[in-house]
């Protein structure tokens, strides 16, 4: 299964990928969780502390792999990359891609090809899986860098503004064709959310408020496991199986 994971900064993009990730490495999955936001924090929210450089800072890798501004590898060679620049921790490796930088930092081409490459390439067995951190927002779809994926979890909040920013991925995400796309409610107090979701995206289901997983983040810590995140994965592999019967 390939997995992104989108949504408005502040939803707690991370918080899912890391929960999601520790289960499917549970289930018996090999993962590996890219964290393709400008502010790395993946490796530390999973307990790895040791330092990895993001990808799209080393620019002799980019210059080797995908090329320059001016003539671009469209399919670069990237099977090696967790290996050499990954971390693993509990059964999920850790690739730190960094942000997909615009404006004043030059094109965004190479590093867009890269992400698309690791995408289409990381996944090769059954029971492998890649889980991508987004960036906040929706200028990866702008992009294009979420195709290939099977499914896009766009996270929200019960903050209205979050599913504003969600509306906006799904209409985006239907533009590109990415298959299937759903909302995951984060941090969620109260009962009946998957019931009463204002929006159109349908909805995979919701991972409570968590005291636990809040200090955890304050402190540093690894995150603790939490029951709904394991009832999340199962329809996720649900659905990779539905895929696979097609």
């Amino acid at each position: 299964m390939k997995l992104a994971v989108a949504g408005k900064g502040g939803v707690g993009k991370t918080t899912v990928v890391a929960l999601l990730a520790r289960a499917a490495a549970a289930h018996g999955h090999r993962v590996v969780a890219v964290d393709a936001d400008p502010n790395p924090t993946l490796a530390q929210t999973l307990g790895i502390h040791v330092p990895l450089t993001p990808l799209l800072e080393n620019r002799e890798l980019l210059a080797e792999r995908v090329g320059t501004e001016g003539f671009v590898k469209l399919n670069p060679f990237v099977e090696d990359l967790v290996q050499r620049y990954g971390a693993e921790k509990d059964g999920v490796s850790v690739l730190v891609l960094g942000g997909i930088r615009a404006g004043g930092s030059g094109c965004a081409c190479p590093a867009s090809a890269l992400l698309r490459a690791l995408l289409r390439h990381l996944v090769l067995d059954a029971w492998e899986t890649v889980i991508v951190d987004l960036e906040a927002g929706v200028e990866h779809l702008g992009r294009a860098t979420a195709q290939g994926v099977d499914v896009l979890l766009v996270v929200v909040d019960e903050d209205r503004r979050s599913l504003a920013t969600a509306e906006r991925i799904w209409q985006l995400s239907k533009e590109i064709g990415i298959p299937r796309v759903y909302a995951l409610g984060n941090k969620i107090r109260g009962p009946g959310f998957s019931q009463n979701f204002p929006g159109e995206i349908p909805v995979l289901g919701a991972l409570p408020f968590s005291e636990a997983v809040e200090e955890a983040g304050r402190r540093g810590l690894p995150l603790p496991q939490i029951p709904e995140a394991w009832g999340i994965w199962r329809r996720l592999e649900d659905l990779l199986e539905e895929k696979q019967a097609q």
